[in-house]
């Protein structure tokens, strides 16, 4: 399972399966579990990285810091030892993702990294085309708008809509993500590049929208609108824990695999989907609006 995985899902699956151990070994006081604090005591890991392991955003470089962990946890199975030594392994080699990753914010490279693992996800975003719909002119004239304000180089655009373009395979490969996004009205009538990159952007999503895989919906402007910051949901079936992305207002991106936080922005997307108009109306949408351009 884990060789057919990317590295993010691989030092995902790495860091779930030792929280469970961790939390399920029934060392800790009175037969529970360690806390981080407690499962380092006699390592050399500290506890802000075992987190990072745990959250799936960081490998061990020394694979005995891997083995005195799960001996301190109680594991003595050979074959479960070298399953995860194999899995810190493969977790370790470079992919695609690694160029790119002076060009995208903190937190993008996993998030990224994990969009290939997805059965399923679900996004919104209220002001501007979701990025996995994004026409190359668009998403160009969209990093030159903000050049002056980043003050980014032609170069770190060049880079950053190759990143942008190169996630957009996960909708035409064999085996597709399936994707479901809301569009704030917004969204579709900020005006991005001109008319005429707006008319192909237009017709891209329309061309989109019209995939087995895909679903697309416009949420108009109406005492329903919900300007909320954009944020996606990942769902990768009974593999891996589902996980919420939502970017900050100083530019970099959050995840989180708690069920609460989950459950809170599943409730929240079902809920623009009730209040957006259905998927067979985005073509008549988008004509409407390339009329008024």
């Amino acid at each position: 399972m884990a060789a057919k995985r990317g590295r993010t899902g691989q030092r995902l699956e790495l860091g779930l399966q030792l929280r469970q151990l961790r939390e399920n070994c029934g060392l800790g006081d009175r037969g529970a579990g360690f806390t981080r604090k407690q499962a380092i005591q006699g390592t050399r890991i500290s506890e802000a990285a075992l987190q990072r392991i745990e959250t799936g955003s960081l490998n061990f470089r020394n694979v005995g810091d891997l083995r005195k962990l799960l001996d301190r946890y109680g594991v003595t199975d050979d074959d479960v030892i070298e399953a995860l030594i194999n899995l810190n392994k493969e977790s370790a080699n470079q992919d695609w993702i690694t160029q790119y990753r002076g060009v995208m914010p903190a937190g993008m490279p996993g998030f990224v990294g994990l969009e290939p693992e997805a059965h399923n996800m679900r996004a919104y975003h209220p002001t501007l085309v979701y990025g996995l719909l994004q026409t190359q002119a668009y998403a160009e004239a969209l990093h030159e708008v903000h050049k002056p304000m980043e003050d980014t180089t032609w170069e770190f655009i060049r880079r950053s809509v190759e990143v942008r373009m190169k996630r957009q395979e996960v909708l035409t490969r064999e085996d597709p993500v399936k994707l479901r996004v809301v569009l704030g009205e917004a969204a579709l009538r900020y005006p991005v590049g001109g008319a005429d990159v707006m008319r192909d952007q237009f017709a891209k999503i329309e061309e989109l929208s019209a995939l087995e895989h895909v679903s697309i919906q416009v949420l108009p402007f109406r005492w329903s609108y919900r300007a909320t910051d954009d944020f996606a949901i990942l769902d990768f079936g009974d593999e891996l824990p589902p996980r919420v992305q939502v970017d900050s207002p100083w530019g970099a991106v959050s995840t989180s695999d708690k069920p609460r936080e989950v459950d809170r922005f599943t409730r929240r997307f079902d809920a623009m989907v009730a209040s957006a108009l259905p998927p067979e109306d985005t073509p008549a949408f988008l004509h409407q609006l390339e009329r008024e351009l």
